[in-house]
């Protein structure tokens, strides 16, 4: 916009004077003050006044006073016209507005070098405001169109309403927030702060308004009108204004609510049992390592719920109907939980909860017994058993969670011998400690073994199995044994459970497979090639990929025949994998291994799946022949299980015969062989052969 000079005098030759000398400039004239208002008011192009002091009706001073007075006019520059004596009107003039001053007579010279010059800083004063203008029009446009919230606010605080309208929020800011710019100020920052996330969010600010800190970023939760939440990562940050002595500040929101749903969903899976949506066994440890972090004073306590027997199910009804009854007891148990009662998914198909802020002893035990009877109809149902574990965390328990933890399931699996009901209770005692130092004990001895090559405690002896039909002994029972300094003997039915859960039985099985393959040879040496050796094989060796493979090489190693080995199993492997196990056994079967059921009777299978198992015989569990002593022989039913082996192409072999009178019922009825004290009992290599020379030759 071009700038027109006003020409303010009430002499008309000094006017026409001026007029000449400026000829090039655009000018307009006025004769008095007042005129010189209206000019001004009329064209706002007028930006340089050239103004005499002395005027009727309305003087030089007036109008400076008039000028300075109204914001309208701020744009406005005046050059003051005054005589060479009027040395206080300069000044007062200068103090009214002024801006320059030319005395009279006027100089072409200087009139124009003081025009020029003032030109010059109002064009530059115009391309400043320009430039502003155009800063501004850039700044809105990023302002308005950035993808983040942006808030600057002048001097107001979280908690403050209705504040400076001068505050700037952008349209981004509005659409995460959920409300317009009007509520926003209206309702300040703190109404709108998720609860949980106010005390921080106003303890940082206060920082930042002492000069503590000069900004802060936190992750924060806004409360949208319907109530919703949003979660935002916020940064704000205090400014200072040229002038001002208050601090402003700029608050910048980014909507992380994607992530933190990601998030949430990773923690979830992470803190959580993916069948029972059960807090899991990582989350627990988390919280008592937390707890003990903290140092909460009040009782703390840990009762587990062992089903583990729930897995003998599967073989019978199949793994979804087991996962399913889990379930069903997962959700049984969550009505007993509260803010200070959690519940976790420790183990397959185990549970824990975990207690705060009880009372004593009493309450736990009767907190014990609530559990127990909610689950019992379920547990006689299903006709299996399980085992309520209690543990108090005493000060420095949590250092050592997974001690802990394993303490809690050692009670736990006690619990399930301690009474006759479906559901035993045990809290932990310095018994229960003493069996874990023993165990712990067992399980250094095993590890020691499973390392090293020699066998240290761990030795075979072999019972004898006689044929009844030729009362000759035609084979051994290779039957594992540990002695470990400072406890002696341990039986293998405590160690080979302690081999199977710390996964050194294939290591232990290995060696003991050795050992009966060794007597074999011996036997062979002695002049007995025909007689076999029988070893006890776990479910987790005969499942180890490439068993068969290694079994093959250790009777190649050991040069014997495979006809002579057989291998016995559990009734139990069959719960889960029988397929897979079924083919193994075919196999070994194929190399001429011979392959045995032990404890028949007592397991998951039934007569119709034994017609598809591929093993040569069945041997009848102990607790079978034991009746033999008390019941009449027409009441026993040993003598079904016989025949109907017999008829399933199965051979079978009577254990735990201890009396002639179990031996004579078994002969009777057509038992194949029998094993037992009452023929021998386990005896080492060299007294085993001697027995073998003096029984098979007499």
């Amino acid at each position: 916009m071009p700038v027109k000079i006003l020409v303010v005098d009430d002499s008309a030759a000094d006017r026409l004077m001026i007029e000449k000398m400026l000829s090039e400039y655009d000018l307009l004239t006025a004769s008095d003050g007042v005129e010189a208002m209206q000019r001004i008011d009329e064209h706002e192009e007028i930006q340089l006044i050239i103004l005499d002091l002395n005027m009727p009706r309305m003087n030089g001073f007036e109008v400076l006073a008039a000028l300075k007075a109204d914001d309208r006019y701020k744009r406005v520059r005046t050059i003051i016209l005054t005589n060479y004596e009027e040395l206080e009107d300069e000044s007062k003039g200068l103090e009214l507005g002024a801006v320059d001053y030319i005395r009279k007579p006027i100089s072409i010279n200087a009139l124009k070098v003081r025009v020029n010059i003032h030109l010059e800083l109002l064009r530059s004063r115009q391309l400043e405001e320009q430039k502003q203008v155009e800063l501004k029009s850039v700044f809105n446009t990023i302002f308005s169109q950035a993808p983040i919230g942006i808030s600057i606010s002048y001097a107001s605080g979280p908690k403050d309403k209705n504040v400076d309208p001068e505050t700037q929020i952008n349209s981004a800011f509005e659409q995460i927030t959920g409300r317009t710019k009007e509520e926003l100020i209206e309702l300040g920052w703190a109404s709108i702060t998720h609860p949980d996330d106010l005390e921080k969010d106003l303890e940082n600010y206060r920082k930042l308004k002492s000069g503590e800190i000069q900004s802060y970023t936190m992750e924060k939760r806004f409360v949208r009108p319907d109530g919703s939440s949003v979660w935002v990562e916020m940064t704000v940050a205090s400014f200072h204004l040229p002038g001002e002595t208050e601090s402003g500040h700029i608050a910048l929101l980014k909507d992380i609510s994607s992530r933190k749903e990601f998030e949430n969903t990773l923690r979830y899976s992470s803190e959580h049992d993916s069948w029972t949506g059960l807090y899991n066994r990582n989350y627990l440890k988390t919280l008592l390592e937390r707890d003990d972090e903290s140092r909460l004073r009040e009782k703390r306590a840990l009762v587990s719920v062992d089903l583990s027997t729930v897995q003998s199910l599967t073989s019978t009804y199949g793994f979804q109907y087991t996962q399913d009854l889990i379930k069903k007891i997962a959700d049984m148990l969550r009505q007993f939980c509260t803010d200070r009662r959690l519940l976790f998914n420790t183990y397959e198909n185990q549970f824990a909860f975990y207690l705060k802020g009880y009372k004593d002893k009493n309450e736990l035990t009767k907190f014990s017994i609530e559990v127990a009877k909610q689950l019992e109809p379920v547990l006689l149902m299903e006709r299996i058993k399980g085992g309520i574990g209690v543990i108090e965390i005493g000060e420095g328990d949590e250092k050592d969670v997974d001690l802990l933890l394993r303490r809690l399931l050692v009670t736990s699996e006690k619990a399930f011998n301690i009474c006759d009901r479906n559901i035993g209770i045990c809290f932990y005692n310095e018994e229960i400690e003493k069996q874990m130092v023993r165990e712990q004990q067992i399980t250094l001895e095993l590890a020691k073994i499973s390392t090293d090559e020699k066998d240290f405690g761990l030795f075979v002896q072999f019972q004898p199995i006689l044929d009844l039909k030729s009362n000759k002994i035609s084979s051994f029972e290779a039957l594992a044994r540990l002695s470990i300094e400072g406890l002696g003997p341990v039986p293998p039915l405590e160690f080979i459970p302690i081999a199977e859960k710390t996964n050194l039985v294939v290591p232990i099985g290995r060696k003991i497979i050795l050992q009966a393959l060794g007597f074999l040879n011996k036997l062979k040496r002695s002049g007995y090639g025909s007689i076999g050796v029988s070893i006890n094989v776990s479910a987790i060796q005969l499942l180890r990929d490439g068993f068969t493979d290694s079994l093959l090489e250790m009777i190649e190693q050991t040069q014997v025949l495979p006809k002579n080995v057989g291998l016995e199993i559990t009734e139990s492997v069959f719960a889960s994998n029988h397929e897979k196990i079924n083919r193994i056994l075919g196999k070994l079967s194929d190399i001429g291994i011979h392959t045995a059921i032990d404890d028949f009777g007592i397991g998951y299978s039934s007569f119709a799946r034994e017609r598809d198992l591929n093993v040569n015989c069945l041997k009848i569990d102990k607790s079978f022949i034991d009746r033999l002593q008390y019941l009449e022989r027409d009441d026993a039913i040993t003598s079904d299980i016989i025949s109907m082996a017999h008829k399933l192409g199965h051979c079978t072999i009577a254990e735990g015969v201890e009396h002639e009178r179990q031996k004579e019922y078994l002969e009777k009825w057509g038992c194949d062989r029998i094993q037992g004290h009452l023929i021998s009992k386990p005896l080492d290599e060299e007294d085993a052969i001697k027995f073998l020379e003096k029984y098979n030759h007499q």
